[in-house]
């Protein structure tokens, strides 16, 4: 059992700075991958950035350079330090655990939490 416990989200004005924290608990394995997708209304959700067990990342391109994701192996967190924000990125954020080895893989998400960027 994996239960993934966020925070951080909330209001912010265009332009502003907003960390979001995740941290995976229960029975943990092997982590492939920990990060955050978004989903905004009437949008498919996507991923926003991820951070792999080697520490390669990736970002959807509408925020390179704005946001910055980073785990913490040892403590099994995920952060994302999201600046520069615009209303574009108003969404509902989940955090997102890919876990498994070679032959097998299992996903685990977050509640979601909001995030508005509006003056």
């Amino acid at each position: 059992q994996v239960q993934l416990v966020e925070s951080g989200g909330g209001l912010v004005q265009p332009g502003g700075s907003l960390k979001l924290s995740c941290a995976a608990s229960g029975t943990i394995y092997i982590i492939n991958a920990m990060g955050w997708y978004r989903q905004a209304p009437g949008k498919q959700r996507e991923l926003v950035a991820n951070i792999t067990n080697g520490g390669s990342t990736n970002y959807a391109d509408s925020v390179k350079g704005r946001f910055t994701v980073s785990r913490d192996n040892a403590k099994n967190t995920v952060d994302l330090q999201m600046n520069s924000l615009k209303p574009e990125d108003t969404a509902v954020y989940y955090c997102h655990v890919a876990m498994g080895g070679r032959f097998w893989a299992r996903d685990y998400w977050g509640q979601g939490t909001q995030v508005t960027v509006s003056s």
